[in-house]
C-alpha cells in the first residue's frame, strides 16, 4: 500500500472526477478491439484485453466496496477467483497461463459490471469519504492506470503474432528518417551522498510504497549520456556481431540469446536488408533516429558493454534526471510508433521509452510491506527483478515521475523499453 499523506489534500469532487477519468481512458484504449481481440492470451506474461477491463475493477470492488459499502453484494461470485491476480491474502484465484482460455464471461458482460462498479463506487465517494477509502480509491487509479499500460503491451504482443500485421489504431507512419541523432553528449558527476526515493507523505504526492523511504545513497564518480540510445546506433551493434559475440553477454543472457535465437530486437524484422518493425499504429521501416524499444536487460547491458560504458544504477538515473528537471515529454496514451524521435525530447528522462538499470529491484533501506493483502502490491516481487525508471510512451499522462520504479526479469522483452549509457570517471 502505498506511503501517502490522508488524501484531504484531494476534494471529493477532485476524486470522484479522477476516478471518471481513469475508469473512461481504459474502455477508450479497449475501443478498437473486438471481443475476439479481447480475449487472445498470446504467450503466458500477456492477459487478454478484458482480463484487465474486469482485473482493476474487482480492485475497486474487492478493496473498496467490499469492505466500506453498506449491505455489499459482489456482482458475480466467481469474479473474485477468476480476476483476482496475484492477491493470495484474498484467497485462490485462476491461473495466470489459462486467463485466455475464458471465452466467459464476454466482454458485454464485463462492461456491465463495470457500470455497476463505477456507479457503486462513485455513490460511495458521494458522501464524507474516510481517508483511508480515498486512499485506496488513489492507489486503485494509479494501479488501473498501470494496467493502461499493460494493456497497449498485451495487445501489441497479440497482434504482431497475425500475419494480416493488423494495427491497433491505425495511423500514417513517417517517412524512415535516415538522419543521424543528435551527438551523444555526456553529463558528468563527481560522485558522493545523494538523496533519493520519494519524499512522501511530506510532500504530499502520490508515490507507490517501493518509492519510499527517501534515503541517501553513494555515488562514485560517473557519467551518463544525456539521451538515449537510438535504432540507428542498434543497429551497428548488429551489424558488428552484438548478438554473436559471447564475450558481450552476461553468461545467463548469453544463454537467452542462443536459447531463443535472438538477432534484434523484439518485433523487429530484416527484409532485403531493410529492418522493419510492428507498432501499435501499423507496420513499417525502423527509424534511425528513434529510441530503440523492446530490449530486453540482458541486450541493453551487452549493448552498454559493446560501446564501452555499462547500465547506469538506479541512482545514477534518478540523480541525473532530478538535476535536469526531469525532461518530461509528458506521456502518452498510446503512440504508434515505439517511440517519438530523439528531436522531440532533448534528454528524454520521461515519456519516451522505459530505461534498464543495472540495479536489482529490493526495498530501500526501511522499506516495509503494509499490513493486508494491499501489501503484497510491491514487496512480495523482490527478487529476481531489474529496475527501469522513466515511462514510455504508452504510459498514461501524468502517471510516471523521477522517483517511479518499474520492475521486470532481465528477460523480459514485451515491455517498452531501451536504455541510456554510463561508465565510470
Amino acid at each position: 500500500m502505498t506511503k501517502q499523506s490522508p488524501t484531504g489534500r484531494a476534494t471529493r469532487l477532485d476524486l470522484k472526477s479522477s476516478f471518471t477519468e481513469v475508469r473512461q481512458q481504459t474502455e477508450w484504449l479497449a475501443e478498437p478491439l473486438g471481443a475476439e481481440d479481447q480475449t487472445v492470451q498470446s504467450m503466458p506474461d500477456v492477459s487478454p484485453t478484458k482480463w484487465h477491463r474486469a482485473h482493476t475493477t474487482w480492485f475497486f470492488e474487492r478493496f473498496v466496496l467490499a469492505e466500506n459499502q453498506p449491505g455489499f453484494r459482489p456482482y458475480d461470485e466467481h469474479f473474485e477467483y477468476l480476476f483476482n491476480s496475484y492477491y493470495e491474502a484474498v484467497g485462490p484465484r485462476f491461473p495466470r497461463v489459462g486467463r485466455g482460455l475464458l471465452s466467459r464471461p464476454g466482454v458485454g458482460e464485463i462492461a456491465a459490471y463495470r457500470s455497476v462498479v463505477d456507479d457503486a463506487t462513485l455513490e460511495l465517494l458521494d458522501g464524507e469519504v474516510d481517508p483511508g477509502v480515498a486512499a485506496l480509491v488513489e492507489l486503485g487509479l494509479h494501479h488501473e492506470q498501470q494496467h493502461q499500460e499493460l494493456l497497449l503491451m498485451d495487445i501489441k504482443h497479440v497482434l504482431s503474432l497475425n500475419p494480416m500485421r493488423p494495427a491497433y489504431r491505425p495511423r500514417s507512419l513517417p517517412a524512415p528518417s535516415m538522419d543521424a541523432p543528435a551527438p551523444l553528449g555526456w553529463i558528468d558527476h563527481d560522485g558522493g551522498l545523494v538523496d533519493v526515493g520519494h519524499l512522501s507523505p511530506g510532500d504530499g504526492s502520490f508515490a507507490f510504497d517501493n518509492e519510499s523511504p527517501r534515503h541517501q545513497a553513494l555515488l562514485h564518480p560517473h557519467r551518463i549520456s544525456d539521451r538515449l540510445v537510438t535504432c540507428g546506433e542498434w543497429q551497428a551493434f548488429i551489424d558488428d556481431g552484438g548478438y554473436e559475440r559471447p564475450d558481450l553477454w552476461l553468461s545467463d543472457g548469453w544463454a537467452a540469446v542462443t536459447a531463443n535465437e535472438w538477432r534484434a530486437p523484439l518485433y523487429w524484422e530484416e527484409i532485403d536488408g531493410v529492418w522493419h518493425r510492428h507498432t501499435l499504429g501499423g507496420y513499417g521501416v525502423v527509424t534511425d533516429a528513434e529510441p530503440v524499444c523492446h530490449v530486453s536487460q540482458y541486450e541493453a547491458d551487452a549493448y552498454a558493454r559493446w560501446a564501452g560504458g555499462r547500465l547506469p544504477t538506479e541512482f545514477e538515473w534518478e540523480t541525473a534526471a532530478a538535476r535536469s528537471g526531469g525532461g518530461s515529454t509528458g506521456g502518452l496514451a498510446w503512440h504508434p510508433r515505439a517511440a517519438r524521435p530523439t528531436s522531440d525530447a532533448p534528454e528524454q528522462w520521461i515519456g519516451e521509452v522505459w530505461q534498464w538499470t543495472s540495479s536489482p529491484y529490493l526495498g530501500f533501506p526501511g522499506f516495509a510491506p503494509a499490513a493486508g493483502a494491499v501489501g503484497e502490491y510491491n514487496g512480495k516481487f523482490m527478487s529476481n527483478q531489474m529496475v527501469l525508471r522513466g515511462g514510455a510512451c504508452i504510459t498514461p499522462v501524468g502517471h510516471a515521475r523521477v522517483t517511479y520504479r518499474n520492475f521486470f526479469g532481465p528477460a523480459s522483452r514485451w515491455c517498452f523499453a531501451g536504455l541510456r549509457i554510463a561508465s565510470d570517471r
